[in-house]
Order: C-alpha cells, then structure tokens, then sequence
C-alpha cells in the first residue's frame, strides 16, 4: 500500500496508515460574505437513481418552507442542476468572489454549466482538478446567509465524496436508490463510506418505486417491489421516502421548471430529518 500512496493525506480516506501525515478531516473557510448554516450532501453509489432531481426537489421544498437555500452542483463532468430549474445566465464574480445563480424562488447555485459558453460543451477534468473546483465553489463563492447548502454529487465514492466528506462541514448526507436489490447494493458503497468517515446518515430516497397508472389509478412497481425501508433498516438509515415514476415530473425538468412539483408530502420524512440538524 505503501508504495502506491500519493502522500495526499486529505484526499485519503485509508484509515490506519503508517505514513498519515495528516489525522481526520479538514474544513476549509467560506467566503466573507457567506453564512452557511448547515451542509447536505446528496449521494448514491450508482448513477441513473435521480440523485440530482432529488436534490432539486428538496432544496425547492424547504425554500417553499421558508429557507434560505443553496445548490453546490458537486457533479462536475455530469451538471444537471441548472437545466432542471431554467437557469441559463453565466456565473459572474466581483472582487470578493464567484456571485451563484438564483432560481426562480431565489434557490443560489454554483454549477459548471454556468461556466460554459454552451451547455452541451464536455468537461473533461481529471480528479483533482474536479476536487480543486468543488473547494472553489465553496469557498469563493459569495453564498450570503444559507441555511441549506446541498451538495449534489456525482454517483461513486471516489475523489469528489472524499473531498466533500473532508473538506467541507457536512452536517450530514441522504442517500438515493432504486428498488433494486442490485443498485440498493452499490448505495450501500456509499452509505458504508459515510459510516467509516463519521458523517451522519439523515435518509434515503427511493427513487422511481411505482408508477401510477392513468386508468386504473393502481400502483404498478414496474423495477420491483420497493426496498427502500429493508434498506433503511440494514443501514440504519433514520427516515425513508418514495417517489414514483411521474412523466409530469420529466416534462417539468425537461422545461426548467422543477420549482413548480408537487411533492405532495413524499418528502416529508426527510424534510423532518433535515429541520432536527437545523434544531
């Protein structure tokens, strides 16, 4: 092991090495004019689980409850967060940092995309460079008073969840799957990381659990039936959610306009969870 250490010690999450230079995490500072309350990573140890929708829907939801919100768009090389709520202005910056976008609703966000000048233009950026810019976009942007930073994160434990769980002050992370016994296993991954690195697991989402039929108004769980409390219970995960297959929901995101979903009180278990940290 030794011999193929990168002597990295703060992007390393090996415990118990004979050359760590450098024990447990790192925070770094925040902005002058930033003032964030409380950090939300949002993971899952699988791409394709609607991780960034999740995101979108919780960050719109406490802004509905009266929050000040913000969205650090931590999926580098994949962002998705500006499309999914309309967002199309370039990122500006003054001499006290990078000024986020804001939603419709007043949501901020510091995302890639808003850095291109074309949305479908690739970033091919090599791991530290990604963990660099992550720091960045926290540390020099002018955030102003957050009470809710969510971190929306590419799928795997690699660099990007390291740097994250190490360099920013996360109160805690909700995880996202599918219910398939296969993809609650790769979360698993991701959950484990979490339990190995101390930061606190608040809930998981179960993603695309059922799908309402038009017709017979009967719930069909097109992926399987649902795991997400077996899954919540062998993690020890506090709270759980559901959300079903909604090609309303697609269209809205499709039109920039996620702010506008009706959750309908899905997220209501999480939601409570997120409000404890705040208490």
């Amino acid at each position: 092991m030794a011999e193929e250490c990168s002597h990295d010690c703060g992007s390393c999450g090996v415990s118990g090495c004979g050359d760590r230079t450098q024990q447990g995490p790192t925070t770094i500072d925040t902005n002058v004019r930033s003032n964030i309350k409380h950090v939300i990573g949002v993971v899952s140890g699988k791409g394709g689980v609607g991780k960034s929708l999740v995101t979108s829907l919780l960050a719109s939801e406490m802004k509905k409850r009266g929050y000040a919100v913000g969205i650090l768009d931590a999926d580098v090389t994949g962002p998705s967060i500006p499309k999914t709520f309309g967002i199309t202005n370039p990122l500006t910056a003054d001499a006290d940092g990078i000024l986020p976008a804001q939603t419709q609703s007043g949501i901020k966000v510091v995302s890639t995309n808003l850095m291109l000048p074309k949305d479908d233009i690739p970033v091919a950026w090599r791991g530290p460079v990604v963990s660099n810019a992550i720091k960045q976009f926290y540390s020099e942007a002018s955030w102003g008073d957050i009470d809710y930073l969510f971190v929306d994160m590419p799928p795997g434990t690699s660099d990007v969840l390291l740097t994250v769980f190490q360099s920013l002050p996360i109160d805690g992370i909700v995880t996202v799957s599918a219910p398939q016994e296969l993809v609650a296993m790769i979360v698993g991954k991701a959950v484990n990381l979490a339990h190995d690195m101390d930061v606190a697991l608040l809930g998981l989402v179960e993603n695309m659990a059922y799908f309402v039929c038009d017709e017979c108004d009967k719930k069909h769980y097109i992926f399987g039936e649902p795991q997400g409390a077996a899954v919540a219970e062998r993690y020890n995960i506090p709270a759980y959610a559901t959300l079903p297959i909604d090609p309303a929901f697609a269209r809205l995101c499709d039109a920039g306009h996620v702010e506008d979903y009706d959750v309908a009180g899905a997220l209501d278990t999480i939601v409570a969870q997120l409000e404890a940290v705040e208490n």
